[in-house]
């Protein structure tokens, strides 16, 4: 029994140290299984005529890039990606008038992309294009928005513009035309890299009022000499100024019809048009003013933007949009500004209003014509047949070889000559003017006088130079040299503003001693 009684203890105490050793030993590591490698597979890149895959969304293009994170469509096993960095509020600099903004606000604040990068409020900010450059120094401001290429232009050669570079905004700008009617719809630097892209398709022209033209008894007008034409001016006669355009330093849009003018017919020829359309009717304080006015039948012809043109046609059906054939067409841009501290959010807002938000200018309170030809596939794109033909015809269109650079290296004197020799000396401009008018149609002069003195009375001044004290003409080139110094130099862009208001007066008053 002992015997017996002694096994069973000696069993029982290997049976607990074979217990302790097991215990203490490291569990038993799985063999690793390797995965198959999922190969990425992206979508095609969508080409600029191509229509969407989803009639109400436009989808992501992948980037060639391979530094930014993979495409929502890609199917690679790498590891995910970071949130979005997140920004709750864009400050956008803008030229644009309030319909556009409101109805762009409310929209992609509802959006996708605005609950990705956390942004939970828009702040437009539309001042003077003179006031954007302090703005963006300081740090005040994320992106701009509107006021054409040349405004934008001279923001991308001062270094204000970042480019644009994230795989969103790319696939974005993939589905862009670079070209429309031979203008670019981009701008690309020397690096290859996006500075500004279009959202809109701007053409410029002159919008009527059919009724006011026959009452005044002019016929309507095919190109910008119409509008300041001797025939035009009979008009004046009855009381009835028929012409409208706003103060240059006042609008970008009227700055780029001047800037046309002065291409098409060269300098001096392009100032006798632009001051006798002056002469002929009314200077506004801004394009939109100009729209009232064709609208309400206070004028028969205006300046104005292709858009102001489609929204009149809709609010009185007198009124129509004439495009002369002597004109340019551009893409009006939108662009991330130098300083942002919200860079990721500020390029996600330019990719949303390049192809989701293209929607907006179907409202018929804005009446924008879109760049990306995808918006044309969505419910409301389906429904503006009228401006997917105009579209369609922009591509065909045959208009004047427009020179961004040299508009740009005048555009200062432009804006600034025209307020100095008509904006501030209209009175006496318009005194002279309906002088000649009558003197000719009283037969006091024949024609070929009336031309030469209406030549004489648009044409570029000469001054006296505020730093020689020398008389010189206001050349083209002249006025590039003294370009930048106008827009850097207040002390001297206002010498030089009352020499030239003093010069213009002076030979209006001349002009009007020669009419009998």
């Amino acid at each position: 029994m002992r015997t017996g009684l002694l096994v069973t203890l000696v069993a029982i105490v290997v049976v607990a140290i074979l217990a302790v050793y097991l215990a203490t030993q490291p569990p038993t590591q799985p063999q690793p299984t390797t995965s198959p490698t999922t190969t990425s597979t992206p979508p095609a890149t969508t080409s600029p005529t191509s229509p969407p895959t989803s009639p109400t969304t436009f989808p992501p293009t992948p980037s060639p890039s391979t530094t930014q994170s993979p495409s929502p469509t890609s199917t690679s096993t790498s590891p995910p990606t970071q949130p979005a960095p997140t920004c709750d509020k864009l400050v956008v600099l803008t030229r644009h008038p309030t319909d556009i903004l409101d109805a762009t606000r409310d929209l992609f604040l509802k959006s996708d992309v605005a609950k990705k990068y956390g942004i939970k409020d828009v702040v437009f900010r539309p001042l003077a294009a003179a006031q954007w450059r302090p703005l963006i120094e300081r740090g005040e401001a994320d992106a701009a928005w509107g006021g054409g290429p040349t405004l934008f232009d001279s923001l991308y050669k001062d270094g204000l513009l970042l480019p644009l570079e994230g795989d969103e905004v790319k696939a974005a700008i993939a589905q862009i035309p670079k070209t429309v009617a031979g203008m670019p719809m981009m701008r690309v630097g020397p690096d290859g890299k996006v500075y500004w892209v279009a959202w809109a398709i701007s053409s410029f022209g002159i919008t009527i009022n059919t009724k006011v033209l026959r009452t005044a008894g002019v016929p309507e007008p095919k190109t910008w000499t119409d509008l300041a034409s001797l025939e035009y001016g009979k008009a004046i006669l009855k009381g009835m100024p028929v012409t409208g355009l706003a103060q240059l330093t006042k609008s970008t849009s009227n700055t780029r019809i001047a800037e046309i003018i002065l291409q098409a017919y060269g300098w001096d020829q392009g100032w006798v048009v632009i001051t006798l359309t002056a002469a002929n009717g009314k200077v506004y304080g801004g394009s939109e003013a100009v729209r009232d006015a064709v609208i309400a039948g206070e004028i028969g012809a205006g300046w104005t933007i292709d858009f102001y043109g489609y929204t009149a046609q809709l609010q009185n059906p007198d009124t129509k949009y004439v495009i002369p054939p002597d004109t340019s067409v551009n893409g009006d841009p939108i662009a991330v500004v130098k300083n942002t501290k919200c860079r990721a959010a500020a390029e996600a807002f330019v990719a949303w209003v390049i192809t989701e938000g293209q929607v907006v200018v179907f409202d018929p309170k804005i009446n924008r014509m879109p760049v990306n030809p995808n918006a044309f596939n969505t419910p409301q794109g389906k429904q503006r047949p009228d401006l997917k033909s105009v579209y369609d015809q922009l591509f065909q269109l045959k208009t004047i070889e427009f020179n961004d650079t040299l508009a740009l290296a005048v555009e200062n004197v432009v804006m600034y000559y025209f307020d100095a020799a008509i904006t501030d000396n209209i009175d006496i401009l318009q005194q002279t003017w309906l002088k000649l008018v009558k003197a000719l149609n009283d037969g006091k002069i024949d024609r070929t006088k009336a031309e030469a003195l209406a030549q004489r009375l648009g044409e570029p001044v000469t001054f006296v130079d505020p730093d020689t004290g020398q008389s010189v003409k206001l050349t083209m080139e002249y006025a590039m040299r003294i370009n930048d110094r106008i827009g850097t130099d207040s002390t001297y862009r206002d010498k030089v503003y009352a020499a030239w208001r003093d010069a213009a007066r002076k030979k209006y008053q001349e002009v009007a001693s020669q009419i009998p």
